[in-house]
């Protein structure tokens, strides 16, 4: 898959991608949560997220207090001086980049400056791999438009909760 495709791809399923997670949060399967995690590894045996970066490219992370510490410490400024420099609290109440797109600690060849300081939701994106997966159903869907790992998993949990018959064909 093309990243250049990836929007037109996800919009195309957003319809079964809202009827999935509708059908999953109303009843989750037992399963769920380790299906999920393995169509996350598959995912990523076929995805190089350093070769793709979009999700670095188009939204920001929140930052949480913990993250902005570790951050400031990493560039030897005081916290206030971080969040002054760099963030804002958004209409969540949350603090994101001022400037999400890109973002400034991701390097011109895809590589993060930052990296072994990235904020908690980065080192956890796109959010596929985690538990109680059916909480963050809402959030894959969003995330399929900007990382094709959101999207196969996405696919994969139709094939499966979806379409089961075609699951037996396979």
């Amino acid at each position: 898959m093309k990243l250049q495709d990836l929007a037109d791809l996800a919009k195309d399923a957003e319809k079964a991608n809202n009827k999935l997670t509708a059908k999953l949060i109303k009843t989750t399967p037992r399963d769920l949560d380790t299906t999920a995690q393995a169509l996350h590894e598959k995912a990523f045996e076929k995805i190089d997220c350093m070769s793709c970066g979009n999700c670095c490219k188009t939204t920001s992370p929140i930052f949480y207090q913990k993250d902005i510490e570790r951050l400031s410490k990493h560039f030897r400024i005081r916290p206030a001086a971080f969040i002054e420099k760099y963030l804002f609290f958004d209409s969540e109440d949350d603090f994101v980049l001022k400037d999400p797109a890109p973002c400034p600690f991701l390097g011109s060849d895809n590589d993060c400056m930052v990296y072994e300081h990235r904020p908690m939701a980065c080192r956890e994106y796109p959010h596929t791999n985690r538990k109680r997966f059916h909480q963050l159903l809402q959030l894959t869907v969003k995330n399929t438009f900007i990382c094709p790992a959101a999207y196969e998993v996405m696919e994969g949990l139709k094939k499966k909760y979806l379409n089961p018959e075609q699951n037996n064909k396979d």
